[in-house]
């Protein structure tokens, strides 16, 4: 099974390139986060859900997403500007993870104030590793596939990574949620080994340049994002905000105030479990689709979006919330493969890279937003996720009002790449 998994990595050309261990890497980073959320959903990160526990929350979220906030947006032309930077940024997202694992190993039985520091260090770790990832994927893509195509086998490895990553830590977890932690972090020391000796033209930015470079007199150009990739960007904030608000709000919630009859483990579990199956649904979509518009993808995705929030929070119920997390996860995929689309055509080959490390970063960003203001709504389930369809509507009309003239988006669409 194994060897069949690793020929299918390496597939058209993917071997050749060295796209094969970055989609390896990236099972690797899947099968750990996982381990981290089961030993997680069981401790005093998401158990305590009290008023006081839930203010800790929010202040070491805040505290610990505000210089992410700060220093993510750097990240991209950080990578651009340091040629040798890459794996090593990569690798040290893993190793810091690996090190707050075995931290919090320690401390969850003791229930140390540093317990919570710690968890939200690793949240973020892995929202840089995203970032980082980004930035990479582009430099290692075959002739023989597209970027899309490329993303999406990355993403479908992550899916293959979590459904390994879920049981072994799940077998782990009945002994304390410390050995499920301790799973973690084998798993991503073996990640910090692999991002290190992953192929070294990852480091290379040979043909780059940086969104907003002038390629014949070196000068900056304003932001240098095509109008059609701003829309996409902006629509995509919609449903990855929401996921950051969903992860944060439904875990506290169901834990304050579970549904009549339900575990709330059990309910947590089933809607994590909708979302995946969104996730993979949406791979799946994307990758038998022959042709996606992606313009019209993003604003359907948002739409869906603010529907469903709307109907769970109307009819709040068991099945309500599972279709709350199948919905956000297959809109969240399919707009993000549409903005990857979006990127590969309308911005320069050369300047790839960037483009997907700032896209990426955006995203990122709003996905801690949503967590903080999912940590700071009331668990009243009709009030919190009618909040949350407000103010996605709300962006979605902002969006909408900034959309690019399909004329006017085509005509500089094809400057760009004929710059190129």
């Amino acid at each position: 099974t194994v060897r069949h998994a690793r020929r299918a990595a390496g597939a058209q050309g993917a071997d050749r390139s060295g796209l094969n261990r970055l989609i390896e890497l990236h099972a690797c980073n899947a099968a750990g986060d996982t381990a981290v959320a089961i030993a997680l959903a069981g401790t005093i990160f998401f158990a305590g859900a009290t008023s006081d526990a839930r203010g800790q929350v929010a202040l070491f979220l805040g505290l610990t997403m505000l210089p992410f906030a700060i220093v993510a947006p750097l990240i991209g032309p950080f990578l651009d500007r340091f040629s040798h930077g890459r794996r090593w940024a990569i690798g040290a997202t893993f190793a810091i993870r690996a090190f707050l694992c075995w931290a919090l190993a320690d401390t969850v039985a003791s229930q140390s104030v540093w317990f919570y520091p710690a968890a939200l260090g690793v949240l973020v770790s892995s929202k840089a590793y995203g970032v980082t990832r980004a930035a990479a994927v582009p430099r290692l893509v075959p002739p023989e596939i597209t970027l899309v195509k490329a993303n999406g086998r990355v993403s479908l490895a992550g899916v293959v990574g979590a459904s390994i990553g879920a049981p072994l830590a799940g077998a782990a977890v009945y002994f304390g949620a410390e050995w499920a932690l301790r799973v973690a972090f084998l798993i991503f020391v073996l990640g910090t080994i692999a991002a290190i000796l992953l192929p070294a033209k990852v480091d290379s930015t040979e043909g780059e340049q940086s969104l907003g470079d002038d390629p014949v007199g070196g000068r900056r150009r304003g932001t240098g994002i095509p109008p059609q990739v701003a829309f996409a960007l902006r629509a995509n904030c919609g449903p990855r905000w929401l996921s950051g608000f969903l992860t944060m709000y439904i875990a506290f919630l169901l834990r304050a105030e579970p549904i009549a009859g339900w575990n709330p483990a059990l309910l947590i579990g089933l809607v994590i479990g909708g979302a995946g199956l969104g996730n993979t649904l949406g791979i799946v979509l994307a990758s038998l689709a022959r042709r996606i518009n992606p313009a019209v993808t993003v604003i359907v995705a948002l739409l869906a979006d603010i529907a469903i929030v709307a109907i769970a929070a109307l009819l709040y119920s068991v099945i309500a919330l599972v279709a709350l997390g199948l919905t956000a996860g297959l809109m969240q995929y399919l707009a993000k493969v549409s903005l990857d689309s979006t990127i590969q055509e309308g911005v320069p080959s050369r300047a790839h890279a960037s483009a997907f490390a700032r896209g990426d970063t955006t995203l990122q960003l709003a996905w801690v937003v949503g967590g903080f203001v999912g940590i700071a709504m009331p668990w009243i389930p009709q009030l919190g996720l009618g909040v949350a369809a407000v103010v996605l509507a709300a962006w979605a009309v902002f969006v909408l009002g900034g959309r690019p003239p399909g004329r006017t988006a085509k005509a500089e669409a094809s400057v760009a790449v004929a710059g190129t």
